[in-house]
């Protein structure tokens, strides 16, 4: 039995938990070392290594700390074959909606986020409050 599904859905829940959570031990366990993050929702290239990632996790409170809530969900995974796999998935922290192409790659047994590009959205904030105080 394939179990490659299984595998990667446990690690974007790794993955949601330690943002959600401000985790940075927890996303260490996520991410490769050479990782990188980019992103050009600004017009200009963003690229950021994995240290300086667990730095601003690290300085920031974490959404579950502010109360927000959680909008984390994936939305696709395709399964390349047993090695390789590219997760689509949401999350939100703060006023921003990020929607997140995570490139999976399978070493030594293990799941890990080799590379992800990502863009944001403005979240309603009226929304967001009526949500809140629900």
């Amino acid at each position: 039995m394939n179990t490659a599904y299984a595998e990667i859905t446990e690690l974007m829940q790794r993955y949601f938990d330690g943002f959600y959570n401000g985790d940075v031990d927890l996303l260490k366990t996520v991410f490769h070392p050479n990782c990188h993050l980019l992103s050009a929702r600004d017009g200009s290239l963003a690229d950021d290594d994995m240290d300086a990632v667990y730095k601003r996790v690290a300085g920031r409170t974490a959404p579950a700390a502010n109360g927000e809530i959680n909008r984390d969900r994936i939305l696709s995974i395709d399964l390349a074959n047993p090695e390789l796999a590219l997760a689509k998935v949401q999350i939100a922290i703060g006023q921003k909606l990020f929607t997140d192409y995570l490139n999976c790659i399978r070493l030594d047994g293990a799941w890990k986020i080799i590379s992800k590009t990502f863009t944001y959205d403005l979240i309603d904030a009226s929304a967001v409050s009526a949500q809140a105080a629900e």
